[in-house]
């Protein structure tokens, strides 16, 4: 297994292109087997967990094609598909490689809506995915329930069978705004008899992009951008093209690498109305986030320092349903508070382990004090100690870029394992960090 040597200490300066949405191309992709014609896919970001699905389509007998115009240069990497889901091998949703497959990959779970409303069957094994701590199914499995659909569930496995004579339109107040769970229940209620209404509905861009899409595609989709969707079933979807918007996680990575490193970058296509409350949150933390047209500038920062509340009290930053912080974000936000003057509470709401790889950072020098599974506390350094190189292994995908971020501020080298979980999340990471004067080795 490949791991990255980092010699740390080392500014970078140029320009980054942030690649396709990772979380929205999980989606997209699953959209496609709704219709039997030609859908096109453009800024298909080239990381494992989004080239594990595709290959998934393929095994189903999507016809897929790598369009000539793709083009995978530093300049540019972003990759343009098609998918034809006209004929599609449903003895292979009963075998047993597309349940191994479909358990290695979370993202297989998006398949689920988009076969229950066309087919009238889908099976979905319990996904794999990061280590983040428990990750419920629930909403996905009460939504399809409600449009009528049939649950077993067969215990030795942990694999779902949804069975359908015909989906119905319904009214239904989800239990969480889960994207995930959003996302799968709309690519089955568009094709659903009747109207549906899901309240508490998720709103990311992603889902607002997929919503949009599936518009252009025939379908009745009011109340985008809010937590109050409205689908007017119809009988049948046709193709479309499709943009997926630039990867705001690895926008806010950016962001905080450059701060951290002291670094001045200029992130490139960011999609800047896209990104919320993100820029507003980095400038909590003292950092300089320039907007230039469509583009983000972040000047050297020798240093820079949290604000506190209006009446005095400690900032506490902490993830929220959107248009809040998304969780992806806190561990960069974590990182890079260790160096900015002041201190920070991060309040991790969602997943009860995702800070457990504090330890890693404590052991190169950071002030971190781990209040629960759920509450850390930063006192930045202010740069008047540097972090030291170390060993450590990546966890889970946004860990891991916290990490890297952490080994490339600090004195000597440090040894990340397990960097297949950055792979997953980040394309090349490597290779376009060191274009620009990072020293990382994939060894």
């Amino acid at each position: 297994m490949a791991v990255f040597k980092v010699e740390g200490g080392h500014r970078l300066c140029g320009e980054l292109i942030p690649q396709g949405a990772k979380n929205e191309a999980l989606q997209i992709l699953s959209a496609v087997l709704l219709t039997p014609e030609r859908v096109v896919v453009h800024n298909v970001p080239d990381i494992l967990d989004v080239n594990k699905l595709i290959e998934m389509l393929g095994d189903l007998g999507v016809k897929v094609e790598l369009l000539p115009s793709a083009s995978n240069s530093s300049s540019n990497i972003s990759r343009s598909y098609s998918f034809c889901a006209k004929d599609i091998n449903l003895d292979f949703v009963r075998s047993e490689e597309f349940r191994r497959k479909s358990a290695a990959l979370r993202g297989s779970v998006m398949l689920t809506g988009p076969m229950l409303a066309r087919f009238g069957f889908a099976y979905m094994p319990k996904p794999g995915g990061d280590k983040i701590g428990r990750r419920r199914l629930d909403t996905h499995l009460i939504g399809f329930e409600k449009l009528g659909a049939e649950l077993n569930f067969e215990q030795s496995s942990s694999y779902f069978e949804v069975k359908s004579k015909g989906l119905k339109g319904c009214y239904m107040l989800l239990d969480e705004a889960s994207v995930t769970g959003t996302a799968n229940i709309v690519m089955a209620a568009v094709l659903a008899e009747g109207k549906t209404i899901i309240y508490n509905a998720a709103c990311e861009p992603y889902l607002q992009q997929l919503c949009k899409m599936l518009n252009r595609m025939g379908a009745k989709i009011s109340g985008i951008g809010s937590n109050l969707l409205t689908i007017d079933g119809v009988k049948e979807l046709g193709g479309t093209d499709h943009t997926i918007l630039p990867d705001m996680i690895e926008v806010g990575s950016f962001i905080g690498l450059a701060a951290m490193t002291g670094s001045e970058i200029t992130i490139k296509n960011v999609a800047f109305d896209e990104l919320g409350i993100i820029p507003a949150q980095f400038r909590r933390l003292g950092i300089t986030v320039e907007r230039r047209g469509d583009d983000i500038y972040i000047p050297t920062h020798e240093h820079y320092e949290i604000e506190s509340f209006m009446d005095g009290s400690i900032m506490t930053i902490a993830d929220a349903p959107w248009p809040g912080l998304t969780p992806d974000l806190l561990s960069v936000f974590l990182v890079v508070a260790i160096q900015a003057k002041g201190s920070v509470l991060i309040h991790q709401k969602m997943f009860e382990s995702r800070l457990f790889f504090v330890d890693k950072l404590i052991d190169m020098g950071a002030q971190i004090i781990l209040c629960d599974p759920h509450r850390a506390t930063i006192i930045g350094h202010n740069r008047e100690f540097c972090l030291r190189g170390t060993r450590m292994v990546s966890p889970d995908i946004r860990a891991g870029i916290a990490l890297l971020i952490a080994a490339m501020s600090a004195k000597g080298v440090s040894v990340i394992e397990n960097i297949e979980q950055i792979d997953r999340g980040y394309q090349e990471i490597d290779k376009r960090l060191n274009a620009i004067g990072a020293k990382i080795e994939r060894v």
